[in-house]
């Protein structure tokens, strides 16, 4: 009888330690894991947003009513995963560079409904080629559109518009936006004056994260 309770003590304490050990697993390599997990889900040409946290965000948050306020294109290169986007220049950023610049590292992937259709190897490539002729241009404070400097959402939808014919979201007239808010009218004095091109077309991220032609693929 003894030697039994002495068993059952012996395999009680063990599966304690064993709970310890599986309950006190470095944070940092959990975190790892997930990562790796989430690159396997990740495609070329999916789309990432997340919110900026520089200077102009909470103005183009509060103007087209959107938690986002800024995206990218996610391309692999090898092993590793990149971010194609339009900042100051437009450039190619780590992946992982990109989310931890976003508010707490909070992200949004969504990829095209139809993407197999499209986004071979050869659409692939054609998506790179034509995104080289806006690499290393300026970022666009004004929003226009033109070629000649470029913003985040402009960069993506002309990118798949020219590649695939395809439009991600749906165009806008600057003056559709509400004005109104004293944070968005400073920053539209400081970038416009008095002369607010109410008729300029543009495109923003939340046009292009609320499109119907978009699946969402991860949400951190």
């Amino acid at each position: 009888m003894k030697l039994l309770l002495i068993l059952i003590g012996i395999l009680i304490i063990g599966c304690k330690l064993s709970d310890n050990q599986s309950t006190n697993k470095n944070p940092k390599e959990i975190a790892l894991k997930d990562k790796k997990a989430i690159k396997k889900e990740l495609q070329n040409g999916d789309l990432i947003f997340h919110t900026s946290q520089s200077n102009q965000s909470k103005a183009i948050q509060i103007a087209t009513n959107s938690k986002y306020s800024h995206m990218g294109i996610i391309y692999k290169e090898g092993k590793n995963y990149f971010v194609y986007e339009a900042i100051q220049p437009v450039q190619i950023t780590k992946l992982e560079d990109w989310i931890n610049r976003g508010e707490n590292e909070k992200y949004v992937i969504k990829r095209l409904k139809d993407r197999d259709d499209f986004l071979t190897e050869e659409g692939i490539q054609k998506m790179k080629t034509i995104g080289k002729k806006y690499l290393g241009k300026d970022y666009d404070l004004r929003f226009e559109w033109s070629d000649d400097k470029i913003y985040c959402s402009e960069l993506a939808w002309k990118i798949y518009k020219e590649a695939f014919d395809i439009e991600i979201g749906k165009l806008e007239r600057f003056g559709d936006f509400d004005l109104s808010n004293r944070t968005v009218q400073n920053k539209v004095r400081e970038r416009y004056g008095k002369e607010i091109p109410k008729d300029e077309l543009v495109i923003t991220p939340d046009r292009m994260f609320k499109s119907k032609k978009l699946i969402t693929i991860i949400e951190e």
